[in-house]
């Protein structure tokens, strides 16, 4: 049985170390797992994800940065997803097309249409089966990464970051049999425990 399940949220939230405890429990537990991220995940989506996040004497217009995302996203199903899916595994990634739906449409402005068909183009309607928003004020988010250097999308204004926020929120009320919605700013283990809650049922024969 394959399960595929994605973190998402706004800068600051905590999904990357979420992502990253699930994987080690699921290890733990000797359930076959893979933990990836977007942008990257494969050598020409880390290519890709340098100079999205990174360029700062260009200026890299939303379309651009919705079509490069999902090159970037089209490679990773491809070698990375898809795979681990077919031999059985549950595949944890690190972002997926909801941030880019939140990010570049919400976000940039871009068509929300347009985005959803892009996307659904790149992952051939690949959609994951549990997706955990790690909700924070954008404020709060941005306030925790004050100590190191801003890559392009953390250096937007804060009105950027709040577009964001409610752009995931509509779309975890849009769809909420799949999506878990957890504040980001409870402890860092209360919130792996609410995961875990969800997630195992989903794995009722294995955990």
């Amino acid at each position: 049985m394959s399960l595929f399940i994605v973190f998402e949220g706004g800068e600051g939230s905590g999904k990357s170390t979420q992502a990253g405890a699930l994987y080690k429990r699921l290890v733990k537990l000797a359930i076959p797992a893979t933990l990836t991220r977007e942008p990257g995940g494969t050598p020409l989506g880390n290519r890709l994800a340098r100079w999205l996040k990174r360029t700062q004497d260009e200026d890299i217009s939303p379309l651009t940065e919705l079509l490069l995302f999902n090159a970037s996203r089209r490679q990773l199903v491809e070698g990375v997803i898809e795979p681990g899916m077919k031999e059985g595994e549950t595949v944890i990634c690190d972002r997926y097309t909801d941030s880019t739906t939140a990010y570049q449409g919400y976000g940039r402005g871009l068509d929300l249409n347009m985005v959803r068909t892009i996307n659904d183009a790149a992952t051939r309607g690949l959609k994951p089966d549990l997706v955990v928003l790690l909700d924070i004020p954008a404020e709060k988010g941005l306030a925790r990464k004050e100590a190191r250097k801003h890559d392009r999308f953390e250096q937007e204004d804060i009105a950027f970051h709040q577009r964001v926020r409610e752009g995931y929120l509509e779309l975890a009320a849009s769809a909420p049999q799949r999506w878990l919605v957890v504040a980001a700013t409870l402890p860092r283990v209360k919130i792996g425990k609410i995961i875990w809650e969800r997630v195992r049922r989903l794995l009722p024969s294995r955990a």
